[in-house]
């Protein structure tokens, strides 16, 4: 009776790493990322510890435009000494890994290594302001409801600042706009207008949605939405920029509740 060979075990499908490489530096981090919108690459992050001296940003910048990169945001984090930390946000075409060894090479970098995109971990960010109290409401609705869809897949994190008077609110709201991956800004407290309006709407020309609570002065008016409940006005924040919602503003037959 001939016997029949058994069948060859089956490949796996997961590959095995280089050795050579070390694992911050594999292509694992872009994969992660997932697919960009719009068929882009996704977006990744550079951490770059230099010398400090005169040319260190523009050398960077060579590299990262000689390997295709889009740089999305940069950011210069406080000197340790005679070092500095420098930090890129960027879209690479090509290998994360390569673009990262090349700027090791610079006589300048002392390491340079491709980290998981702020975008990635705490991605859109819902900027609260305002009195104390009211803030502390709209964050317990926003948090609360930011849960809900984190644990669904969406990436959006909380900020908070208490601040009373009408220039340093202006000031705050104004600097919105300087901030990166900010998709809304929540206005809490009892009175708030004068040089506060302008800079509501500066911020919605940006494309940044402001909500404010139901309060007294003028800047209700110059919002996009206006809520009542503190705590509704952060679970509609929430909403209102999460893919796992299907709320929309622009779609609301009225501005306030």
């Amino acid at each position: 009776m001939r016997r029949t060979p058994a069948p060859p075990p089956p490949r796996s499908s997961v590959r095995q790493r280089s050795s050579a490489v070390s694992p911050v530096l594999t292509e694992d981090i872009t994969k992660d990322a997932g697919a960009a919108p719009s068929g882009r690459s996704p977006r990744l992050g550079l951490l770059t510890l230099v010398t400090n001296g005169l040319g260190v940003l523009h050398q960077l910048t060579g590299v990262i435009a000689a390997h295709g990169g889009n740089i999305h945001s940069v950011d210069i984090l406080e000197p340790r000494g005679e070092a500095t930390q420098i930090y890129f946000e960027l879209e690479l075409p090509g290998r994360a890994a390569a673009l990262a060894r090349e700027c090791a090479r610079l006589k300048v970098v002392q390491s340079a290594e491709i980290v998981v995109s702020l975008q990635q971990v705490y991605g859109k960010r819902i900027i609260i302001m305002g009195g104390g109290a009211q803030v502390g409401q709209v964050a317990l609705g926003a948090i609360t409801e930011a849960d809900r869809h984190n644990i669904r897949g969406e990436h959006i994190s909380i900020d908070t600042i208490p601040l009373v008077g009408e220039q340093p609110l202006a000031a705050a709201v104004r600097a919105v706009t300087r901030l990166p991956r900010v998709r809304a800004l929540v206005l809490a407290g009892a009175l708030m207008g004068g040089e506060i309006v302008p800079a509501v709407k500066a911020v919605r020309a940006h494309g940044i949605w402001v909500i404010s609570l139901n309060m007294a002065g003028s800047v209700p008016r110059a919002c996009d939405l206006v809520v009542t409940d503190p705590v509704q006005a952060g679970v509609m924040a929430v909403m209102a920029i999460a893919d796992t919602a299907t709320f929309n503003i622009a779609r609301l037959k009225r501005k306030q509740f």
